[in-house]
C-alpha cells in the first residue's frame, strides 16, 4: 500500500505545487499515514480537523449540509490557494476544545503538501487536490482504535454523532468512489 501510494505521488506533474488528499472513515490510518507520508516526502501536512467550525458558523443551514462541519472556504482561502500559487503563508489552526485558534502555523512553498483527515475531498476544494485516496475500515476494528484512542465517552460521541455525518458526506458525495486510490486499513499497520 505504502509502495504504491508513494509511486502515484512521485508520478504527480511537476508543474505546480502539488495536494495529495487523504479522505476516509474515523480511525482508518489517515492522520498516521499522513504522518508517514511526511516523514518519507519531507512535505507539509494540513489537517483538516483543523478547520472545524467555530460554534458561531454552525448554524442548522450549514449543518445540514452533507460535510457542512467543516470550514472549506476557510481551508481554500488560507491554505490551498496560497499553496497552489507558490507562496508563503500562515493559517490558523482551529482548536474544538478550547473553541479558540491555536498559534498560526507558517509554511514555506514547495512541490507538494498532503492535506488529512475526514471532508478532505470535500466538492469545495476537489479540484485543487491532484491525488484522492480513501481508507475505509471493518466497522468493529474501527470501534477498537477509537476506544483505545478516545475511551468509552469518546466512542459514544463517534457513535452518535462523527460517524454518521461521516457517512453522509461520503454518501452524498461518492467519495469513496471519486479517489483515484482506495484501502481498507483494517488488517493493515502504519508502523
Amino acid at each position: 500500500m505504502i509502495s504504491q501510494i508513494l509511486q502515484a505521488i512521485r508520478s504527480l506533474p511537476q508543474d505546480h505545487p502539488a495536494v495529495v488528499a487523504i479522505d476516509g472513515r474515523c480511525a482508518s490510518g489517515k492522520t498516521t499515514l499522513a504522518a508517514r507520508l511526511k516523514q518519507e516526502l519531507h512535505c507539509p501536512v494540513f489537517p483538516l480537523d483543523d478547520f472545524f467550525l467555530r460554534p458561531e458558523q454552525r448554524t442548522p443551514q450549514r449543518l445540514a449540509q452533507p460535510g457542512g462541519n467543516v470550514d472549506y472556504e476557510r481551508f481554500a482561502q488560507e491554505v490551498l490557494l496560497p499553496w497552489r500559487e507558490g507562496k508563503p503563508f500562515f493559517y490558523r489552526p482551529y482548536n474544538c476544545h478550547t473553541q479558540a485558534f491555536d498559534p498560526a502555523v507558517w509554511v514555506s512553498p514547495g512541490t507538494l503538501a498532503i492535506a488529512e483527515g475526514s471532508y478532505s475531498c470535500h466538492p469545495a476544494f476537489w479540484e485543487q487536490a491532484d491525488l484522492h485516496l480513501f481508507l475505509t475500515v471493518d466497522p468493529t476494528v474501527q470501534q477498537q482504535r477509537i476506544l483505545a484512542r478516545n475511551g468509552p465517552e469518546g466512542w459514544k460521541v463517534f457513535q452518535s454523532k462523527w460517524i454518521p455525518l461521516e457517512e453522509r458526506y461520503f454518501t452524498a458525495f461518492s467519495i469513496p468512489q471519486r479517489c483515484e486510490l482506495c484501502f481498507d486499513t483494517t488488517n493493515f499497520s502504519f508502523k
